[in-house]
């Protein structure tokens, strides 16, 4: 009894610090919805009605999130009408996100306990989850990933079960869990290679068996996923157009403004880096790195099955994501969980080979060190939004009615009170043109103020000069030039104001400079905002004769 209370009690406090990491700062935009992707899903909610609108006719995600955040808003509107609307209804939807990724924190305990059997090992995997950056700041947001990575993480618990004990039941659980994992995002197809590995083993023996179980798994699974994304079959043409075009973006890095920034990443290099120094950090992504190896030799030379079928979902996740065109942080979220188990594992084997006496210490150096790393990124949620700040220095110190030029496809600033000045445009993504720096020369002449509202145009736009191997129309030699002289005071503008927000160790007050992360990372929660004022006389960007 007494040992059943203790595992209850260090749970609870686990599942505490991780609510704590995830809600602080819960409001971290001051209600201005500066995360696009939430954004575009709480504008696609609004408009679906129950019973007469229920198409979201937006199939880039799945349709459950979608449904899952009417819902939960109806509900919420009855004690609060905003609650239900646009002002207010993220806020539930980042509580949604926040429940969805604590489950998935439990489900890489029950993971570890089912690989181990020991409490310990569960624990430390559950925490150090609970502590992992990325998870966290994912958990800030209401998009699908923190809901994607959660099914199917439990479909590979259900999957680990099934193989202990093939019962009809578990079978069942695993057709719903892949189906609602599928109808949160259809990249969930990949786990029917773990789904298939695990009907594989035994089926020579009980290939009768095995064979119905296969049925009921696929039918369980396509009746989930209409029932959650019935409109997939409904209107199929929608559905297949949309996703054949987010198929387009994950291999052509050109097909939108905003993925310009992945043009010449190295595959693989680029998820494990930012992996190592953002999303888990140095300490705990090496232990998860060695672990993986670890892993896929315990689970190809031991012949241990639950670890055979994590661990090819591992290799095919990251197998096929890691070679997309394009590297958003948040696309390698479903492997967390799946890294944790590993570093644990690969920590305790490191633990046998360590004085008895020592080991306690070692792991609190560890722990603590990841704690702190986790704690620094906190900072950022203990401040206002760097475009909250921003606006209201704008709305104190520009006068009204100055002309002020901001870049397109970013969020505009002051957030508010723009009525008060004559906001006019830099289409710095246009093609390199003598007709697009006409205009940007026109409009640069007659405004007063360039506001730099984060990095998503000039960091992409200033590496892509090499006019003979990039495609007709995708070279920004002159935009780069465009960028130095503003950056250098030489435009004829110099720099009167610069907002930012970095991580920062406590205590110590040592701020970490996260500008080279990958530019999701930064440019939701904490872009850097810049303020050019011009102070001389405007020189023209150079047309080409």
């Amino acid at each position: 009894m007494k040992s059943q209370v203790k595992t209850i009690l260090i749970f609870l406090a686990i599942i505490g610090i991780a609510c704590y990491f995830r809600l602080t700062g819960l409001n971290w935009d001051q209600g201005n919805h500066l995360h696009p992707d939430e954004r575009f899903i709480v504008m696609t909610v609004e408009k679906i009605q129950w019973p007469d609108q229920l198409n979201p006719k937006f199939f880039a995600y799945g349709s459950l999130p979608l449904y899952l955040l009417k819902v939960v808003g109806m509900i919420g509107a009855t004690f609060n009408p905003q609650f239900g609307s646009y002002e207010k209804i993220q806020l539930l939807g980042r509580v949604v996100s926040t429940i969805f990724d604590i489950g998935t924190m439990i489900m890489v305990f029950c993971l570890m306990r089912l690989l181990t059997k020991t409490d310990k090992t569960a624990y430390l995997a559950a925490f150090w989850y609970a502590i992992s950056v990325l998870p966290i700041q994912l958990s800030h947001f209401y998009a699908v990933d923190t809901i994607l990575t959660f099914f199917m993480t439990t479909t590979l618990y259900i999957l680990i079960r099934y193989h202990k004990r093939s019962s009809l039941g578990f079978a069942i659980l695993i057709g719903v869990s892949f189906g609602m994992a599928v109808a949160t995002k259809v990249s969930a197809v990949m786990l029917a290679i773990p789904i298939g590995i695990t009907i594989l083993i035994g089926f020579r023996t009980h290939w009768k068996k095995r064979s119905f179980h296969t049925a009921i798994i696929l039918i369980t699974t396509l009746i989930t996923f209409f029932i959650c994304e019935p409109y997939a079959f409904l209107d199929f043409s929608t559905f297949s157009r949309q996703i054949m075009e987010q198929q387009a973006m994950t291999k052509d890095a050109f097909v939108f403004p905003y993925t310009l920034q992945y043009v010449g990443i190295i595959p693989y290099w680029y998820e494990l880096k930012n992996i190592f120094l953002w999303g888990q950090g140095p300490i705990l992504a090496t232990i998860s790195f060695f672990g993986i190896l670890y892993s896929t030799y315990l689970a190809l030379r031991k012949k241990n099955i639950p670890l055979l079928i994590l661990i090819s979902y591992f290799w095919v996740y990251t197998g096929t994501v890691g070679r997309f065109a394009i590297g958003f942080m948040r696309y390698m979220l479903p492997i967390y969980p799946i890294l944790t188990v590993a570093a644990v594992l690969f920590f305790q084997l490191c633990m046998h080979t360590i004085n008895r006496k020592y080991i306690i210490p070692f792991c609190l150096i560890i722990t603590i060190y990841i704690l702190v790393w986790t704690t620094a990124f906190m900072a950022i949620y203990s401040a206002p939004n760097t475009r909250t700040t921003a606006s209201e220095w704008i709305l104190k110190n520009i006068p009204t009615g100055t002309a002020i030029a901001l870049e397109h496809w970013d969020d505009g600033l002051p957030l508010q009170g723009s009525s008060r000045y004559k906001i006019m445009e830099l289409p710095l993504y246009d093609p390199d043109t003598n007709e697009k720096w006409i205009q940007i020369n026109r409009t640069l002449s007659q405004t007063a103020y360039i506001i730099i509202a984060s990095n998503r145009l000039y960091v992409p736009l200033m590496k892509m000069t090499n006019c003979e191997k990039l495609p007709l129309g995708k070279c920004y030699a002159r935009t780069a030039s465009y960028y130095d002289q503003l950056f250098s005071g030489t435009l004829g503008f110099e720099k009167v104001a610069e907002f930012s927000s970095y991580p920062t160790i406590p205590f110590l007050n040592i701020t970490i400079d996260d500008i080279s992360a990958d530019e999701s990372f930064t440019v939701y929660d904490h872009p850097k905002i810049m303020v050019f004022k011009k102070t001389g006389i405007f020189k023209p960007i150079p047309l080409e004769e």
